[in-house]
Parts: structure tokens; sequence; C-alpha cells
């Protein structure tokens, strides 16, 4: 019998819930032609492998059930790509075996080892289908190389005599010998040595006598100064009389004093002999005098002989250490050292046979000059020619030794008179046209004028008898030897102030200087 509806379910269906609706979103045109099946393809790609599956654009796939199949390689491919005609297929492939895999005969064409021998990797997977060559080159190629046999050896003779052997190569082989040689006996001779001092016994060892000298010292100014000076020997007839000279030019000019070669200048009987430090003498001859200063150059029939340096006695002070160098008293090669007393020192010398005056700016020294020293040379501490000694100031008449008194005339004054010796033989010096003699007074002190010269250069500026000479140009006049000096420091022709005293009253007048 059938029983009523149960009222308690009713409505369950309209309690239950629903499924909510599939979310579809809308898909990205670039992922969709990325991942998505092709055109005219519908559900799984497996589709295609089915035999007689046809896709969506109506074609037909491969039939037995394999994947579609390739169209044909194009030709121009295959021969670019493709393995040659007539060549044998290789493959990486084992052969049938304990695996179960099949075996590619064209492997094994011939005598050649197969890829895949067993003893080419044995640690290699035999699973894998493929496996790795033997190295291009094996060891047994190794093997060969060190199993050449090498030639015969060489005998000594063969060697020597046999031209089996370079000549380059034996003297390498000789000189290498005598080096080893020389190093072994230079280890035997330092062994012996150590030996010697092991055993006690003393080897003393005598020095050569030397001198140690400091640079610049007297004894190597001399040696470098005497070659350049040479002794003078002057005869004539049963007279004769002896000095120095300083060779200053490489062909053979000698510059000495006037009063040493007087004699050969005035006899033409006269004859002139330079003996040099190793002993050699030359004959020698007058080029030209200057008798107002002192002063001659003679030349000698020497070659290649030494000159001596030449320096500036401008440059020289006092208290400098100088060397004069000459023959005092025919003693050859004598060196005396000193220093410059005084520079600028106006001196004047009665002149020898009738000569006039001999008077210049000296340089005044304490060097021991003695007759024979005349026409020497001065030098400085670098061994430089500063001076040619000409005069010495004595105690009394007859008394000729050294008092430490000497005068030099300045290199750069006997250069000059040397230069036109050689180039003109005579020498014009600037003259102001006076006589003067020294004058001292409380009101002023200077050269005072004794005659004027008519026509002269002082007579044609105004100066007069009386007057008094206290400077010419920039130097002050003292005294009658300074007014010469002071005038002969200008050139002929040159106009220079000279300042004077005349009855108490000083005066500056103009003079243009002629030549004496």
């Amino acid at each position: 019998m059938s029983q009523p509806p149960n009222p308690s379910h009713e409505g369950d269906d309209e309690q239950r819930l629903r499924p909510r609706p599939i979310a579809r979103p809308s898909v990205d045109p670039a992922a969709a032609s990325a991942f998505g099946r092709p055109r005219g393809v519908e559900g799984s790609f497996d589709a295609l492998s089915r035999p007689g599956a046809v896709t969506g654009n109506g074609d037909r796939t491969g039939g037995a059930g394999g994947p579609v199949l390739a169209p044909p390689t194009p030709e121009s491919l295959a021969q670019a790509f493709g393995r040659p005609s007539g060549g044998r297929d290789v493959v990486l492939q084992r052969p049938d075996g304990s695996d179960g895999t099949a075996v590619n005969t064209t492997a094994n064409s011939g005598d050649e080892d197969p890829l895949w021998a067993s003893e080419e990797d044995p640690w290699r997977d035999p699973g894998a289908a493929a496996v790795l060559g033997r190295p291009a080159v094996g060891d047994d190629e190794t093997d060969e190389e060190s199993a050449k046999p090498q030639g015969a050896q060489l005998s000594l003779p063969e060697v020597l005599f046999g031209r089996r052997v370079k000549p380059v190569a034996l003297g390498l082989l000789a000189v290498i010998a005598l080096l080893l040689g020389a190093a072994g006996g230079l280890v035997g001779w330092g062994v012996a040595s150590t030996g010697d001092e092991l055993t006690g016994e003393l080897n003393v060892a005598e020095a050569e006598a030397a001198k140690e000298r400091p640079a610049g010292s007297i004894a190597g100014i001399a040696k470098r100064v005497a070659p350049a000076v040479v002794s003078l020997e002057v005869t004539s007839g049963q007279d004769g009389g002896v000095g120095s000279g300083v060779m200053i030019d490489s062909d053979g000019y000698v510059l000495t004093n006037h009063h040493v070669v007087s004699q050969a200048a005035e006899s033409e009987d006269a004859e002139i002999t330079a003996v040099f430090t190793d002993g050699t003498r030359a004959g020698a001859e007058v080029v030209g005098t200057d008798p107002k200063t002192d002063l001659a150059v003679i030349k000698v029939n020497v070659s290649n002989p030494v000159v001596i340096e030449v320096g500036k006695s401008a440059d020289i002070a006092p208290g400098d250490s100088v060397v004069a160098v000459g023959s005092p008293f025919g003693l050859e090669n004598t060196v005396t050292e000193g220093i410059v007393s005084a520079v600028d020192r106006p001196v004047t010398a009665p002149g020898q046979n009738g000569d006039t005056n001999v008077t210049y700016d000296a340089i005044q020294t304490d060097a021991a000059i003695n007759p024979g020293n005349s026409g020497g040379a001065l030098v400085d501490s670098r061994g430089a020619l500063v001076g040619i000694n000409s005069m010495i100031r004595t105690v009394g008449e007859g008394e000729g030794g050294s008092i430490g008194l000497g005068f030099a005339i300045p290199v750069d004054q006997a250069m000059r008179i040397a230069d036109d010796l050689i180039r003109d033989g005579k020498v014009q010096h600037a003259d102001i046209g006076v006589n003067a003699a020294s004058v001292s007074a409380n009101s002023s002190e200077g050269a005072q004028v004794q005659n004027v010269r008519g026509q002269g250069p002082a007579a044609k500026s105004g100066i007069k008898e009386g007057d008094v000479i206290t400077k010419v140009g920039h130097r002050q006049v003292r005294n009658a030897a300074e007014l010469t000096v002071a005038v002969r420091e200008h050139d002929v022709g040159e106009t220079v102030p000279v300042r004077l005293v005349r009855g108490g009253r000083a005066l500056t007048v103009d003079v243009t200087l002629g030549s004496d």
C-alpha cells in the first residue's frame, strides 16, 4: 500500500545551491596565436597520427599510423648538405649484441675498426646508441717516433779531421774549453790563497811610492804650464842674455818682454834660441816689439807646440793665488808661488838703450821674480795665463834679488798688443799730447802739465801748462804714470772728458785723443 509523501522533504530542491556558471574570459589574440591549435584542427593532436584522419581543411594524413610525411628535399639542398655520391654511410649504432640493437653493416665496410668498439671507452653506457671515436693520433705513432734508430757516434779523429763538424762549431767548443780552464785556474788560485791564510803564512805587499795631490795643486799647475813656457837665449857677438817666453799660438808665436830680445831687434847678427822643457832647442826671429809697454812677439820654428791657456786679468783680485813660471838666472822651469798684492798698479821704468820709458798698469805680486823671469808666465789657480812677468822692485842699485815686489803686464792688455804686433808689426797708443809730472798738494793730487805739444790734442782742447789733470774719462789720475795708462785705456780718435784744476778752479774739457 502506498504511503503518502513525507511532507518533511518538500522544498529541498529549492534550498539546494546550483553550480556557478563557467567563467570564460576572453583570449588574448597574441597568446592564442602562440599557444593555440593550428587553424583547422579540432580536438587533440593525436588525431593527426591515426590512419585516415582528416584535418580541418580536408587533407588526409599518411597511413599505417605514421606521422605526416615531409615533402621531398629540394635538389639544391641535397647537393649542398647531402652525403657525397658513392660514400659509405656511417652511423653511431651498436651492433647486435647483448642489448638487442641491430647491426648496421655499412659502418663496418672494409677492414677499419668499428666506431662502436668496446675497448674505445670501457666506462661508456652500454645502453647508449652512440660512442666517441678514438683519437686521431694514437699511442702507436708516438712509440714509432721514439723507436727511430739513431745515427752512429763519431770518433775524435772524425770530428777533428773528417769534416763532419763545421769549423765554427769547433772554434766555439775551443773557446768554451778555454773559459772553463780559466775559471778553474781562478778557483784554484783562490783556494791556494785561502790556504795560505789558514796555515798562518803572511804575504807582505809593498805599495808603490806615490803622492796624493789635491785638485788644483801647485804641482799640477806647474805640470800643465811648464811645457808652454820656454827659456830664451839671446846672443849678439860677445854679449848675451837670458829670459823667458810664453807660447800663445800653435803657429809658434811666443810672447815675451821687449828688453829680453831688444839686442836681437836692433842687430841683425843677434840670434835667439828657444829651449823647451824637454830640452828641444829651436831658433826664433823677432816679429815685432813695443818698447813703451815692454812687450815683444817672436816666432819659433817648431811644429805642434804646447800652447798656454789664456785667462782674463780683469777677473783677478788682490789675495788671489798666482804662480810664476820662468828661468830666473838661467834656471829653467823654475816655479814660485804667491798671491796678487794689487791690481791696476801704474808703474814706470826707464827704457834700455835709449828707449822711451816703460809705463803700464801692472799686476803686483809677492811671488818670487828675479832676473830671467822676465817674459815668463804668471798664471792663476787654474793654470790660465793672467800676466807677463816684467819687472821687480829692489832695495838699491846693483842688488837684483826679489824682495816680494814683482810686477806683471795684465794679459788683457798684452794680448791686444800681441795681436797688433803679429798683424802689423807695430802698435799705436792713444796720446793726449802733454808732458806731465806727478804733483801732490793740499788742494789737489794728480799729474801737472809741464808742456803742451803744439797742435796736439791737449792744445786743441785748451789745456795749458800748469794745469793739474785729476781725471781722464772715469779713471782717477793721481800721478804722471797713471795719466799715461788712463789715456792708453782708450782708442785713438776717441773723445774723452778730462777733468783738471787751473788756478784752484776745477774745469772739464773734451779731448779727442791722438796717436803716439
